[in-house]
């Protein structure tokens, strides 16, 4: 039996999420269900991606106070005001842009995050915990928005 046998479906659409400020919380989960339920997929998995390396993906409560808290912690773990080499234009080389800004911290602070999640979806729900909710984590200074791709895959 093949998968579309099943009638097993793959969605891929892609959300333009807006951000203020840096580092930010935009909760997204509500973003993904009208995905999901644009797709009719009732079971199987949902991967949510970020097309950028100063946007991470995170499964995370949404608390006031815990935001704050982990705002905090990325900013102690790679301060804006450090000194970054990403950021001496002066010797860099590579993947210059006209309009680059140094965001040397912001790189740094992704990589204890993740590019992606994946969720299962059982009965045409998201399989999150009670106060689980999906984040876009902007890194990055004024980037306004991002491109996050949410890929349905299931029957």
């Amino acid at each position: 039996m093949k998968a579309t046998d099943v009638g097993f479906t793959v969605q891929i659409s892609t959300l333009s999420v807006k951000s203020s400020t840096a580092p930010e919380f935009v909760d997204i989960t509500n973003l993904v269900k009208d995905v999901i339920r644009n797709s009719r997929v009732r079971n199987g998995i949902v991967v949510v991606y970020s097309k950028h390396t100063t946007a991470a993906i995170k499964i995370q409560e949404n608390e006031p106070l815990l935001l704050e808290d982990m705002t905090n912690l990325l900013e102690r773990l790679a301060p804006m005001d450090e000194v970054y080499g990403h950021n001496d234009f002066n010797v860099r080389t590579v993947h210059m842009n006209e309009d680059e800004c140094p965001n040397g911290h912001s790189h740094c602070q992704h990589l204890i995050l993740s590019t992606s999640e994946s969720i299962p979806l059982v009965d045409g729900y998201l399989a999150l915990g009670q106060y689980q909710a999906i984040f876009m984590v902007e890194l990055d200074r004024d980037k306004s928005e991002r491109e996050i791709l949410v890929q349905v895959m299931g029957v």
